[in-house]
């Protein structure tokens, strides 16, 4: 149950009303409802995902008394593909895993001809409730997922570790050591030589690269771990917004990640698109990244843009396809790598077109 502005305006009673509604018999057998707070004059569509992460903690993690060999891994607000790629990775190193929230399989499933109410795929409520007995947790995504985890860890005492959205390189090496360091287990090789694929492309395609100025509009986890990734290859991101309000701590962690870039750098959090757009106009950037409202200004500066985040209303494969993980890594090197050789070879002369890049 999600409230509405009337609703918190009002300031019904929520959990009471549940409990009411139980009482009467009004909750068929088997089932059941949580709440969470969604006004929509309060933060974002982050913080209306973050109270449903740690309502599901709130109403049906409980502790057996002792603690299972499982990791809940709290994914954030990611893309179903690549919910995927961590529940996968994980299961490369041998780790029983309770992921929440689990879209995978669910926004992603297969077209069969035939109806299903609910789909194949997601978390359950016996894996909600042992997520309470789990030995730890990895949280992804201080904003989406930190309450959670916390929320958790008060509640049934499963130590919590948050981290950033394990995005490019760095990101999905400080995920596997945690998963290591967590689980008392090895890296197994299979993992090892993906990190060297993402090394090669990183290697082969640098020059493409280097000192390209990128614009990126998105939330706030996915813009912290986008930006430490294209600073880490290289490239500038000079300016970044996010409408979601998320405090002078990150926007300071934000400007971290950026201190030693050779150009000025505008951050505005919360901020908005106009803005962004009044940046470029003053002074261009290589490269957009971001979901679909950015077309308009790529079409109005004639900027490449890369679709990346929420929302994205005209493409596909985002669904299939993880930008996460050493896999999800290369193929987010793969689009950006393309998006630019596809304006250089657009920008190209009959002279200066080169068959070989």
């Amino acid at each position: 149950m999600h409230t509405t502005c009337l609703s918190e305006t009002i300031g019904d009673d929520i959990p009471q009303i549940i409990n009411k509604a139980k009482a009467d018999g009004k909750i068929p057998p088997g089932r059941y409802v949580i709440h969470a707070n969604t006004p929509s004059y309060v933060g974002s569509h982050v913080t209306g995902f973050s109270n449903m992460t740690k309502a599901m903690v709130d109403y049906f993690a409980e502790s057996n008394g002792h603690k299972n060999k499982v990791i809940n891994l709290i994914p954030g607000y990611s893309e179903p593909s690549d919910m995927e790629e961590i529940r996968r990775i994980a299961s490369l190193m041998g780790i029983k895993t309770i992921m929440f929230p689990d879209t995978s399989g669910v926004l992603n499933g297969p077209l069969t001809g035939k109806f299903k109410m609910y789909p194949e795929g997601g978390v359950t409520i016996p894996e909600l409730k042992q997520a309470g007995s789990s030995m730890g947790t990895v949280a992804m995504g201080r904003l989406a997922s930190g309450p959670a985890a916390r929320a958790l860890d008060a509640k049934c005492k499963v130590h919590c570790e948050i981290l950033d959205l394990p995005m490019g390189l760095h990101g999905t090496d400080m995920f596997v050591d945690m998963l290591r360091r967590m689980a008392g287990v090895n890296v197994p090789d299979s993992l090892t030589l993906e990190r060297g694929q993402m090394v090669d492309v990183i290697s082969d395609m640098h020059q493409y690269f280097y000192g390209k100025k990128v614009a990126i509009a998105g939330d706030p986890d996915q813009l912290l771990a986008l930006a430490k990734f294209l600073v880490s290859i290289d490239m500038y991101p000079v300016y970044m917004v996010s409408g979601t309000p998320a405090g002078k701590k990150f926007e300071a962690s934000l400007r971290e990640v950026v201190k030693d870039l050779p150009h000025e750098v505008k951050i505005k959090i919360p901020g908005d698109m106009f803005l962004l757009h009044q940046w470029i106009k003053n002074e261009p950037v290589d490269l957009l990244i971001g979901n679909t409202y950015l077309k308009y200004i790529a079409k109005d500066e004639d900027i490449p843009l890369l679709r990346y985040g929420f929302p994205i209303f005209d493409r596909v494969g985002h669904s299939y396809f993880p930008t996460m993980g050493y896999k999800g890594g290369i193929r987010l090197l793969e689009k950006i790598t393309d998006t630019l050789l596809d304006r250089k070879d657009r920008d190209a002369t009959d002279i200066n077109m080169e068959l070989v890049m």
